[in-house]
């Protein structure tokens, strides 16, 4: 494994004789854990509308080599067809790529005034029982068509979900994500997130190393972060971070989003210019970060291409 705290800084081999060198990395901040099997970051492409834009992402990662552990989409299932569906999960299969569809309705998209609100209300989560009843039809049909991975945006859907999983009525290697929207903020609510099912944990991009820190204090479930985010998600670019965010917060999926990019969901055909060259660019943004990796001798420790389970979690117990 190559230390990371080894890595070179940057600027610092100019900066250091100039007496404005950075502080010491600290030992003690450095995460203590790794993905099943090895290895400490995973890579991932998000906002992959369809089939189309899916072959773009494939093409220009082929053409930039650039690896890919996870493909995720942003829409949900149901705003897919059973060929779409099944036409993304054999492409994806071939090469080892885990897919991840979005589950259901969501709050923003009802019919409820509060999201509307400067509150923002319930935000992205489902509402009552209908909503919930959506999500898991959604998993339920994706998982029978071959998906392998679902992301979630409310506490109660990930819950069931991860109960129908213990139950064996999806497929018990179904893993759950939950999404940037509603990502926790601070150790315990990302402790409480890996109990009640999640297998990875979208935080938001804002927070501090430190903040990283001290969710890898008590919790060991593989973190998602989007090293730019989209606009809706404030707009972050982190590309030069890059290795301590790694050094802090893994296992962790780089997410490679786009900012100054305009919002894609719910995906159709009028947006699909859009849709696909913003798909190119997130696999070129990907590149440029491990170039970043590389230049800055922190590209190692990257984990085996086709490796997506999250290994042993801490669960809440299941009803029986």
């Amino acid at each position: 494994m190559t230390d990371a705290s080894a890595a070179r800084r940057p600027g610092e081999r100019v900066l250091a004789p100039l007496g404005l060198g950075g502080p010491d990395l600290s030992p003690a901040d450095a995460s203590p854990h790794t993905f099943p099997g090895g290895g400490r970051w995973r890579t991932e492409i998000p906002s992959c509308e369809g089939p189309e834009a899916l072959a773009v992402v494939l093409k220009e990662a082929s053409r930039l080599d650039v690896p890919i552990h996870r493909i995720s989409q942003g829409s949900g299932v149901w705003m897919l067809t059973d060929a779409e569906i099944t036409e993304m999960a054999e492409a994806t299969a071939e090469r080892d790529i885990e897919l991840c569809l979005f589950t259901g309705p969501r709050g923003t998209w009802d019919i409820g005034g509060s999201t509307r609100t400067d509150s923002r209300g319930g935000g992205l989560r489902a509402r009552g029982h209908d909503a919930v009843a959506g999500c898991v039809e959604d998993a339920v049909r994706a998982t029978e068509l071959g998906v392998k991975c679902l992301l979630v945006a409310d506490e109660g859907v990930l819950w069931t979900l991860h109960r129908a999983r213990s139950a064996g009525t999806i497929p018990a290697d179904t893993t759950l994500k939950v999404s940037a929207l509603i990502g926790p903020v601070n150790p315990a609510a990302y402790e409480v997130y890996e109990r009640l099912g999640a297998d990875s944990v979208n935080v938001p991009s804002d927070l501090t190393l430190d903040h990283l820190t001290e969710i890898r204090r008590v919790s060991a479930a593989p973190m998602d972060m989007y090293i730019e985010a989209p606009d809706d998600l404030g707009g972050y670019v982190r590309m030069y971070e890059v290795a301590e965010l790694i050094r802090r917060g893994a296992p962790l999926y780089l997410k490679f989003g786009l900012s100054k990019a305009p919002g894609i969901y719910p995906y159709g055909h009028h947006l699909r210019d859009l849709a696909l060259s913003t798909a190119r660019e997130r696999v070129r943004r990907g590149r440029l970060a491990l170039d970043l990796l590389a230049r800055h001798g922190a590209g190692g420790d990257m984990a085996p291409l086709g490796s997506r389970l999250p290994g042993t979690l801490t669960r809440f117990d299941t009803p029986a």
